[in-house]
Protein backbone atom coordinates (compact mmCIF):
# COMPACT_ATOMS: atom_id res chain seq x y z
CA UNK A 1 0.00 0.00 0.00
CA UNK A 2 2.96 2.62 0.51
CA UNK A 3 4.28 1.87 -2.87
CA UNK A 4 0.46 3.01 -4.05
CA UNK A 5 0.73 6.11 -2.39
CA UNK A 6 3.79 7.14 -3.74
CA UNK A 7 2.71 7.23 -7.61
CA UNK A 8 4.30 9.87 -9.21
CA UNK A 9 3.70 11.42 -12.97
CA UNK A 10 6.48 9.82 -13.85
CA UNK A 11 5.37 6.33 -13.17
CA UNK A 12 2.47 6.39 -15.11
CA UNK A 13 4.95 7.83 -18.22
CA UNK A 14 6.91 4.88 -17.55
CA UNK A 15 3.87 2.65 -17.75
CA UNK A 16 3.00 4.39 -20.56
CA UNK A 17 6.05 3.69 -22.64
CA UNK A 18 6.07 0.05 -21.33
CA UNK A 19 2.42 -0.59 -22.87
CA UNK A 20 3.04 1.20 -26.34
CA UNK A 21 6.30 -0.88 -26.32
CA UNK A 22 4.16 -4.28 -25.77
CA UNK A 23 1.83 -2.85 -28.91
CA UNK A 24 4.53 -3.91 -30.87
CA UNK A 25 5.42 -7.51 -30.15
CA UNK A 26 1.09 -7.51 -29.52
CA UNK A 27 -1.21 -8.32 -32.43
CA UNK A 28 -3.90 -5.84 -32.51
CA UNK A 29 -3.81 -2.51 -31.08
CA UNK A 30 -5.48 -2.66 -27.62
CA UNK A 31 -2.36 -1.78 -25.72
CA UNK A 32 -1.55 1.17 -27.76
CA UNK A 33 -5.47 2.96 -26.03
CA UNK A 34 -4.05 1.52 -22.36
CA UNK A 35 -0.96 3.34 -22.85
CA UNK A 36 -2.65 6.73 -24.05
CA UNK A 37 -4.85 6.30 -20.96
CA UNK A 38 -1.55 5.85 -18.68
CA UNK A 39 -0.11 8.85 -20.31
CA UNK A 40 -3.16 11.58 -19.41
CA UNK A 41 -3.18 10.04 -16.19
CA UNK A 42 0.66 11.14 -16.33
CA UNK A 43 -0.30 14.21 -17.39
CA UNK A 44 -2.95 14.97 -14.43
CA UNK A 45 -0.81 13.75 -11.47
CA UNK A 46 1.58 16.27 -13.08
CA UNK A 47 -0.60 18.93 -13.15
CA UNK A 48 -2.25 17.71 -10.01
CA UNK A 49 0.36 16.37 -7.82
CA UNK A 50 -1.79 15.97 -4.64
CA UNK A 51 -4.15 13.44 -6.09
CA UNK A 52 -4.18 9.97 -4.25
CA UNK A 53 -3.69 6.95 -5.57
CA UNK A 54 -7.25 5.87 -5.99
CA UNK A 55 -8.33 8.78 -7.82
CA UNK A 56 -5.58 7.96 -10.21
CA UNK A 57 -6.53 4.75 -10.83
CA UNK A 58 -9.93 5.69 -11.31
CA UNK A 59 -8.75 7.89 -14.11
CA UNK A 60 -6.49 5.16 -15.86
CA UNK A 61 -9.99 3.48 -15.99
CA UNK A 62 -11.84 5.91 -17.21
CA UNK A 63 -9.70 6.98 -19.88
CA UNK A 64 -8.64 3.45 -20.73
CA UNK A 65 -12.70 2.72 -21.28
CA UNK A 66 -13.12 5.75 -22.85
CA UNK A 67 -10.20 5.24 -25.92
CA UNK A 68 -11.23 1.73 -26.62
CA UNK A 69 -14.97 2.64 -26.86
CA UNK A 70 -14.33 5.56 -28.93
CA UNK A 71 -11.78 3.44 -30.92
CA UNK A 72 -14.28 0.56 -31.24
CA UNK A 73 -17.26 2.70 -32.37
CA UNK A 74 -14.92 4.25 -34.93
CA UNK A 75 -13.35 0.67 -36.64
CA UNK A 76 -17.40 -0.21 -36.84
CA UNK A 77 -18.33 2.99 -38.94
CA UNK A 78 -15.18 2.57 -40.99
CA UNK A 79 -16.24 -0.41 -43.59
CA UNK A 80 -13.06 -2.43 -45.07
CA UNK A 81 -13.48 -2.74 -48.84
CA UNK A 82 -12.26 -6.01 -50.40
CA UNK A 83 -12.33 -8.16 -53.38
CA UNK A 84 -13.05 -11.36 -51.55
CA UNK A 85 -15.54 -10.24 -48.82
CA UNK A 86 -16.01 -14.21 -47.52
CA UNK A 87 -12.36 -15.02 -47.47
CA UNK A 88 -12.60 -16.20 -44.04
CA UNK A 89 -16.39 -16.94 -43.64
CA UNK A 90 -16.38 -19.82 -46.24
CA UNK A 91 -20.17 -20.66 -45.71
CA UNK A 92 -21.55 -17.72 -46.21
CA UNK A 93 -20.32 -18.00 -50.11
CA UNK A 94 -22.77 -20.56 -50.64
CA UNK A 95 -25.74 -18.99 -49.60
CA UNK A 96 -27.96 -18.55 -52.50
CA UNK A 97 -26.48 -21.53 -54.31
CA UNK A 98 -28.07 -25.05 -55.59
CA UNK A 99 -26.81 -28.11 -54.37
CA UNK A 100 -27.64 -31.94 -54.64
CA UNK A 101 -28.03 -34.17 -51.65
CA UNK A 102 -25.13 -36.10 -50.96
CA UNK A 103 -27.39 -38.46 -48.18
CA UNK A 104 -31.06 -38.35 -47.73
CA UNK A 105 -31.97 -35.71 -45.37
CA UNK A 106 -33.40 -37.61 -42.46
CA UNK A 107 -34.99 -35.51 -39.55
CA UNK A 108 -33.80 -32.18 -40.40
CA UNK A 109 -30.08 -33.37 -41.34
CA UNK A 110 -27.80 -34.43 -43.95
CA UNK A 111 -25.00 -33.72 -46.34
CA UNK A 112 -24.33 -32.26 -49.54
CA UNK A 113 -20.71 -31.78 -51.44
CA UNK A 114 -19.61 -28.68 -52.52
CA UNK A 115 -16.74 -28.72 -54.37
CA UNK A 116 -14.09 -31.10 -52.89
CA UNK A 117 -15.45 -30.82 -49.08
CA UNK A 118 -18.85 -32.62 -47.57
CA UNK A 119 -20.98 -30.05 -45.81
CA UNK A 120 -23.33 -30.79 -42.90
CA UNK A 121 -26.36 -29.09 -43.57
CA UNK A 122 -29.67 -28.79 -41.74
CA UNK A 123 -33.68 -27.69 -43.22
CA UNK A 124 -37.16 -27.63 -41.89
CA UNK A 125 -38.00 -30.96 -44.24
CA UNK A 126 -37.26 -34.20 -45.14
CA UNK A 127 -36.40 -34.70 -48.41
CA UNK A 128 -34.03 -37.95 -50.55
CA UNK A 129 -30.91 -38.45 -51.80
CA UNK A 130 -30.36 -36.59 -54.90
CA UNK A 131 -32.50 -33.91 -54.24
CA UNK A 132 -31.76 -30.48 -55.18
CA UNK A 133 -31.59 -27.71 -51.63
CA UNK A 134 -30.92 -24.39 -51.72
CA UNK A 135 -28.48 -22.96 -49.03
CA UNK A 136 -30.14 -19.86 -47.28
CA UNK A 137 -27.64 -19.37 -44.44
CA UNK A 138 -25.04 -20.56 -42.16
CA UNK A 139 -24.90 -22.19 -38.59
CA UNK A 140 -21.37 -22.31 -37.85
CA UNK A 141 -20.21 -25.20 -39.61
CA UNK A 142 -23.80 -26.26 -40.82
CA UNK A 143 -25.29 -24.62 -43.93
CA UNK A 144 -29.23 -24.06 -43.56
CA UNK A 145 -31.09 -25.40 -46.41
CA UNK A 146 -34.68 -26.10 -48.09
CA UNK A 147 -36.01 -27.23 -50.75
CA UNK A 148 -35.20 -25.89 -54.16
Amino acid sequence: MELLQKLLYWHWLVLAITLMTLEIFSPGIFMLWLGLAAGITGLFVWLMPEMNWQIQFLVFVVFSLISILAVRQWMKKRSVNTDQPYLNRRGEQYIGRIFTLEEAMINGQGKIRVDDTTWKIRGDDDCPNGAKVKVTGVDGVILLVQNA
